[in-house]
């Protein structure tokens, strides 16, 4: 009997001198299956800590402002020391309720689209709890800053409704006793507290932090940002949802409910926590390769970024584009042709071992 009968396990033992030409194979890590204990034991926490901000968010929201603000009225000689807080109280042109309720439902509704080619639980899940733990988190951190911090809306001198003799103006506090609180306002408690709330407004964190995320995820699915020049479609669509949080936003100063600065300031968090929430479920931002792939929420199953070596989520999440790999048997799921995971895991090693053995040759990729 020969060696290698006598011992099958010596012909799996490579050579020292050679062990450039082996490939090393890793049994691929797996998810366990799903089943609805199993998604209810790996996301209850979450969505736990969703309510609890949720109902945390909406009792700061029903307090009282904080601070006990002091403001100017007249001018020792009458006139009204700030007009922009002089304009009359309006509707909005988009109300609070429907700002949020199209910062959920748009991305929602272009999720569900998307599983028509991309047919997957696990990128849904990630993209519908992505979308709702951004609009939770921005609107904790809006309210917070709305309560401690706030602001006179525009309209605040016709909420307040204060009744001063222009003649004892000074009577009040601060220099020249110019200053006053919302003791000598005369209208609805209610309005007066809402108006004191202006910054940072509302309706900008919360178009920001849905529509960004969307945004973030037709890159992702649609690869508008890779290593080839898609079809310019995929471009407008990527900015539409921009677009609409900007006009959502916009339309607060010329319905007089906030300043400039309110809706930057709202802007700037919703576009923080978006893009911070798309981070956290899936697996890059802007690298084309990975950037439509949600996270794993198994420890043990983490995704690994590494050449020809994707996870078996790479397998089951695709691009809803053809041209970035989807359905196209040359190509990787998990990345547009020619990217570096371009091919099968094990047809790549085995292209890399090839030129290995071949170092004059150039690399098939």
């Amino acid at each position: 009997m020969d060696r290698e009968h006598r011992n099958p396990s010596a012909a799996t033992i490579p050579d020292a001198s050679a062990h450039h030409h082996v490939t090393r194979q890793h049994a691929p890590r797996r998810e366990p299956p799903f089943t609805m204990q199993s998604y209810i034991r790996a996301y209850w926490m979450d969505y736990l800590v969703m309510a609890a901000m949720g109902a945390l968010g909406l009792g700061i929201y029903m307090l009282r402002p904080a601070p006990n603000r002091l403001f100017p009225i007249y001018f020792r000689d009458g006139e009204v020391v700030y007009p922009e807080f002089a304009y009359p109280l309006r509707k909005n042109i988009i109300p609070i309720w429907l700002a949020a309720f199209l910062a959920f439902t748009i991305p929602f509704v272009f999720f569900m689209l998307a599983q028509i080619r991309v047919r997957s639980f696990v990128d849904a899940n990630a993209a519908t709890m992505g979308v709702i733990m951004s609009l939770v988190t921005a609107a904790v951190f809006q309210v917070f800053l709305k309560w401690l911090i706030g602001g006179l809306r525009p309209h605040f001198y016709a909420v307040c409704k204060p009744v001063i003799d222009p003649s004892l103006a000074n009577a009040g506090q601060g220099f020249s006793g110019i200053m006053v609180d919302r003791s000598v306002c005369t209208g609805d408690d209610k309005e007066i507290n809402d108006a004191l709330e202006s910054f940072p407004s509302g309706h900008s964190t919360a178009s920001w932090a849905g529509l960004l995320f969307l945004a973030y995820y037709l890159n992702g699915k649609l690869k508008v940002f890779a290593n080839y020049r898609p079809q310019f479609w995929k471009l407008v669509l990527f900015f539409a949802p921009i677009l609409g949080a900007t006009l959502i936003s916009a339309s607060l100063t010329i319905d007089e409910y906030h300043h400039y600065y309110d809706v930057i300031g709202g802007s700037i968090i919703g576009s923080v926590v978006a893009t911070a929430t798309y981070r956290f479920q899936y697996a890059s931002l802007f690298d084309y390769r990975f950037n439509h792939i949600p996270l794993p929420r198994i420890t043990q199953t983490g995704f690994r970024y590494a050449l020809g070596q994707g996870s078996d989520m790479e397998a089951e999440v695709h691009p809803a584009t053809r041209k970035a790999g989807w359905g196209n048997p040359d190509d990787n799921v998990a990345g547009a042709p020619g990217d570096a995971m371009w091919g099968p895991a094990a047809g790549l090693e085995s292209k890399l071992s090839s030129h290995m053995r071949q170092p004059h040759q150039e690399l098939p990729i």
